[in-house]
C-alpha cells in the first residue's frame, strides 16, 4: 500500500478541538511528563515547554527530588513532583506509585525523553498504564524499547496511546536490525501499531505514521538540521500537548508531525541548514500551529 501524503496544507482535514473565548487552563488539560534524570535532566523541560507551547493548559513535571528547585525555576510554569531516585539519580523504576494521583489529574501522559534506565523506563509506563482511566499516553526513547512485551496491556489503552521511535528504537522494539527498519519503514510501523494498538510516528527525514487500523501516512522532506539533540524530546511534547487539548491519537501525532516539521523548515530559513537548537524549536511552536488550517477546530 502507499501512504496518504500529509503536510501541514492537508490538516484542516484534521481540525483541533475548537478554542473557546470563555475557556480556561483546564478546558485544554494537563500534562504530566516522566522524563529526564541527573543524566538528561533537560529532556523534561524540552517535553513539557512544548507540550505548553502546543496549548495545553497545566503541567506536571516528574523529577528525582535533587532536581526539583532547578527545573523549577527552569519552568515556572510547571509543578515539580518529586519522585524516587535510584543510586545514579535517574527516575526509579518504582516511581509509577508516586505518580498514580498526578496521573489521574492528567488528560495526557508524556514518559520516556532523557531516560537512561530502559527497565526503569518501561516499569514507570506499564505501572501508569495499567492504572489509566482516561488519560492518553505518548511514549518515546527509553520507555520504548521493552514495549513489546508488554503489548497485552498497551492494548487496552484502546486508541489512547502513540509511540515516536526513531529508526534505532524501532530496531530494538522489533528485536532486528536497525537497516531492517530503514528498508521497510512503513511495513515496520503498521505492524508494530497493530501489535500495540498504538498510533505509531516513526520519524526520520521521511516519517511514517502508521494506525492498528491500517491507516498509513507519509510526512517527507524533514528538515535535515531536525536531527539533533533533544529534537524528539520536542515532538513527543507537541504530541502530548495536543492530546491534553482533547485531540484524538491520530490527530495529535499528525499535527505533532508537521508542525515540528514546520519548526524546522522555518529555523532551516531563519538559522541555518543545521545548528538550530532543539530549545529554538519552543518558539515557533505556537506561530506554526496558528498559522495551520484547522488550527481554530
Amino acid at each position: 500500500m502507499s501512504p496518504t501524503p500529509i503536510a501541514p496544507g492537508d490538516l484542516q482535514r484534521f481540525p483541533l478541538p475548537r478554542l473557546t473565548h470563555d475557556g480556561d487552563k483546564e478546558d485544554r488539560g494537563e500534562v504530566l511528563v516522566v522524563a529526564g534524570g541527573s543524566g538528561v535532566p533537560g529532556a523534561a523541560l524540552l517535553t513539557g515547554l512544548a507540550a505548553l507551547r502546543a496549548g495545553a493548559g497545566k503541567l506536571q513535571l516528574a523529577a528525582p527530588l535533587a532536581l526539583r528547585v532547578p527545573l523549577g525555576v527552569a519552568a515556572p510554569e510547571a509543578a515539580i513532583v518529586p519522585v524516587p531516585a535510584d543510586p545514579q539519580g535517574e527516575i526509579a523504576a518504582h516511581a509509577a506509585e508516586a505518580l498514580q494521583d498526578r496521573a489521574a489529574l492528567a488528560r495526557a501522559v508524556v514518559i520516556g525523553p532523557g531516560m537512561l534506565d530502559e527497565a526503569a523506563a518501561a516499569a514507570v509506563a506499564c505501572g501508569l498504564i495499567a492504572r489509566a482511566e482516561m488519560a492518553a499516553f505518548v511514549l518515546d526513547a527509553g520507555a520504548l524499547p521493552r514495549l513489546a512485551a508488554h503489548a497485552q496491556m498497551t492494548r487496552t489503552l484502546a486508541g489512547r496511546l502513540v509511540i515516536t521511535p526513531h529508526a534505532g528504537e524501532m530496531a530494538k522494539l522489533c528485536g532486528c536490525e536497525r537497516q531492517a527498519i530503514r528498508d521497510d519503514p512503513l511495513a515496520a510501523a503498521l505492524r508494530v501499531s497493530r501489535e500495540l494498538g498504538a498510533v505509531v510516528a516513526l520519524k526520520g527525514a521521511d516519517t511514517y505514521i502508521a494506525t492498528p487500523r491500517g491507516e498509513a501516512f507519509l510526512h517527507a522532506g524533514g528538515a535535515v538540521g531536525l536531527a539533533t539533540s533533544g529534537s524528539g524530546d520536542v515532538l513527543a511534547g507537541i504530541v502530548g500537548g495536543l492530546l491534553a487539548r482533547g485531540a484524538d491519537a491520530l490527530t495529535a501525532t499528525l499535527w505533532g508531525v508537521c508542525i515540528h516539521g514546520a519548526a524546522g523548515g522555518r529555523l532551516t530559513r531563519e538559522v541555518g541548514a543545521v545548528g538550530f537548537l532543539a530549545r529554538e524549536l519552543l518558539e515557533v511552536i505556537a506561530p506554526m500551529i496558528d498559522a495551520t488550517p484547522g488550527a481554530a477546530g
